[in-house]
């Protein structure tokens, strides 16, 4: 049988890879600086474009889409051709995939900062780069989909399966839950509102996590722990198993972050019942990966990257069980909105997505530069280093939880909160973000130790760009029976096909009913849409990532009525484009601040929060004294939210800024009698216009206690 002749493209990978480490190193970097900022809010330096809520996107960013995102590539472009015997499907693809994800970094980390962000968690991006994202993930996909097509092995290995599904997935979920209306070149309003809009989002944020951090990482480990082991995959029909029932049922687990808050009850039981059932098919991919290793511990124990590999998968067995146990609505009812979630994500990032990419660097980098990897001490140290930096960040993190879900519930032998305050739990916890950002720093450590590794590595190596490679043509004959997987294997657009019915069915069933049916979403007569100037402090309050650490979403459990007011209505939410409950309380819940403060303690609070509330480890915010807000945006602002089908009065949008002034000047007002001089286009103002307005749409408890 004549041989055919091609070659491997290396320099691809070696780019991707490096943009790994340098990304992962910053995103790290900005990670601990967020970290730090929870106990010295300060190291900001009074410049807003350092504050926790505008970098901590940046964090979140810059290690998913960046981090990770580019490890993935990386992978499958080392992984897939190998597999396939062929070369990549178009070179000239692989450098517009490579420069066009590296700009859409850049301007990630260009606009997040300045304060250009749509709420939406693992989606904050504005509609233009939403737009450059989604064509350079279809440029990845025809690359992957066309190295696949011109294939000289017939049947596709379980991690093209992952790849494939990974794609798809991603693609829909991003289509979805991107649809916004621009006003603006960097400023959008979600098409989506309230409740719909919380759905959609957790839809996506929990399958990105499910589809970017987990599926095609994966896919990475069928391919890259058997080779690093020298050992076949533990189970065939296990793998089978695994991909299928993984991709149909975690699409539907979304709902289980929306727990006790007014999304309906039935898709709340939905995610709960699917999450419950995530456990197994996870666990089984986990010990597959694990039982590839039977009789190679030995090795394990001697190479470095086996080590990374073998906690990488343990690392996502205990958070593919963290995820089931939140979606319990006993478990979920003290974990929400506490410092769990944050231990939980990490376990994940820092050693499922982590680790795994270390592994794999430390595996492939020496097989590019045909050369030893040139210390594996080095190596070592790091991966103590980086096991203790998860030990400190994770143990004082689920240790706050505990603390935080205790006094946050704890009543006293009056039938009284024991913990009125919020700020009394909050100061419980500081010596936990401290021994947080201590491991964020040895994790961080562990990175640097890397880099210098690989790059002495590569310097005592020779690198191979192109590895030339031979097999024999494709036979164009049509191949019957066979296992009916192996035959599935061999019809790559139909099993991308089946795929995309799978992951479709889950998220059809759960939104088109609450889309359609009007009763999923009741409506109350007295909630009012936004004024004008209460739409340009909400807009404020997003620009400065309020929502990272102040809930707005009050659930229906005697504590927090006692401590915030009465429980959240869905109708109370229906012209919130985006919505903001949000899904951490380092502060306070807001929903029902209005009116519960003066106008000039909320100047003072946003001035000074430290010196007006003591103890407060919130960033002052002295530039909303000093910025104007941009009122000529207002009537763009009035007629996206008339399209998006908020009920204004026709004509409203000419006269909205007589509105906003008046407004503003009852503000101005109230201001001067406590001798505070500002003017009415002040963003402290349409700040303290929104704040006011929280939870007002309707009767609350007048025996709400303080939170501050």
């Amino acid at each position: 049988m004549q041989l055919e002749k091609f070659y491997y493209d290396n320099k691809i990978v070696k780019y991707f890879s490096i943009a790994t480490v340098v990304w992962g190193l910053v995103g790290m970097l900005v990670g601990l600086i967020a970290a730090t900022q929870l106990f010295w809010p300060e190291l900001n330096g009074g410049v807003p474009f350092l504050t926790f809520g505008r970098i901590r996107p940046v964090h979140t960013n810059a290690v998913i889409f960046a981090f990770v995102g580019n490890m993935i590539f990386a992978g499958v472009y080392y992984s897939l051709p190998r597999l396939l015997k062929t070369s990549i499907f178009s070179n000239l693809l692989s450098w517009i995939h490579f420069w066009g994800w590296q700009l859409i970094i850049v301007a990630a980390a260009i606009t997040l900062p300045l304060g250009f962000t749509t709420a939406k968690e693992y989606a904050e991006l504005e509609w233009p780069i939403d737009i450059a994202i989604t064509i350079i993930w279809v440029v990845f996909g025809i690359n992957m989909i066309g190295t696949i097509l011109q294939r000289r092995e017939r049947h596709m290995y379980v991690a093209i399966w992952f790849y494939i599904a990974s794609f798809i997935t991603v693609a829909v979920l991003h289509v979805v839950n991107s649809f916004e209306l621009p006003i603006s070149f960097m400023k959008s309003y979600s098409w989506y509102a309230g409740v719909q809009d919380a759905l959609v989002q957790w839809w996506y944020g929990h399958n990105a996590v499910a589809f970017f951090l987990t599926t095609p990482f994966l896919g990475l480990m069928y391919y890259f722990l058997p080779k690093a082991a020298n050992r076949p995959v533990y189970s065939y029909k296990l793998s089978i198993i695994h991909f299928w029932s993984l991709i149909f049922i975690y699409i539907w687990a979304g709902p289980h972050h929306l727990l006790y808050t007014a999304l309906p009850d039935w898709a709340q039981s939905l995610g709960t019942v699917f999450s419950i059932m995530l456990i197994a098919p996870s666990w089984g991919g986990m010990l597959n990966g694990l039982l590839t290793l039977r009789g190679a511990w030995d090795k394990v124990r001697e190479t470095p990257m086996l080590k990374f590999m073998v906690v990488a998968v343990t690392a996502y067995g205990m958070s593919t069980f963290e995820g089931p146990m939140l979606s319990l609505k006993n478990f979920n009812a003290f974990g929400h909105y506490t410092d769990y979630i944050i231990g939980h994500v990490h376990i994940g990032g820092l050693g499922w997505n982590g680790f795994l990419t270390f592994g794999i660097l430390y595996w492939m980098i020496p097989k590019m530069w045909r050369t030893n990897l040139y210390s594996q001490k080095l190596a070592n140290f790091h991966f103590w280093i980086g096991t203790l930096g998860i030990i400190f960040y994770a143990l004082p993190m689920y240790a706050s939880f505990f603390v935080q879900s205790l006094m946050w519930n704890q009543f006293n032998e009056f039938g009284i909160l024991e913990y009125q305050n919020f700020l009394q739990t909050v100061t419980q916890v500081v010596p936990m973000y401290m021994l947080r950002a201590f491991g964020g720093l040895l994790y961080l450590t562990g990175a640097g130790v890397m880099t210098y590794n690989l790059i002495k590595t590569a310097a005592q190596g020779s690198f191979l760009a192109k590895e030339e490679a031979e097999a024999p043509a494709l036979e164009k004959k049509k191949i019957t029976g066979g296992y009916w997987h192996s035959v599935l294997e061999r019809k790559p657009i139909v099993f991308t096909v089946l795929s995309l019915v799978a992951i479709l069915i889950g998220g059809i069933i759960e939104m088109v009913p609450t889309f359609l049916i009007k009763s999923n979403v009741p409506t109350i007569s007295s909630v009012q849409p936004y004024t004008p100037l209460e739409l340009h402090g909400r807009d404020i309050y997003i620009r400065e990532g309020c929502f990272y650490c102040h809930s707005q979403m009050i659930r229906p459990f005697r504590a927090e009525t006692e401590r915030y007011g009465e429980y959240s209505k869905a109708g109370e939410f229906v012209y919130d484009h985006p919505f903001l409950w949000g899904s951490k309380r380092t502060g306070p819940d807001l929903h029902r601040i209005g009116g519960k403060y003066t106008d000039d303690w909320h100047y003072f609070h946003m001035y000074n929060p430290n010196q007006f509330v003591e103890g407060s480890i919130m960033p002052e915010y002295p530039w909303l004294l000093e910025n104007t807000i941009d009122k000529s945006l207002t009537p763009k602002m009035i007629s996206a939210m008339q399209t998006l089908g908020v009920p204004y009065e026709e004509g409203y949008a000419e006269k909205a800024n007589g509105e906003l002034d008046a407004q503003a000047a009852k503000i101005v007002a109230n201001l001067a009698e406590k001798d505070i001089e500002t003017s009415g286009d002040m963003e402290i103002v349409a700040l303290i216009a929104y704040l006011q307005r929280l939870g007002t749409d309707i009767k609350v408890k007048d025996d709400v206690a303080e939170n501050q």
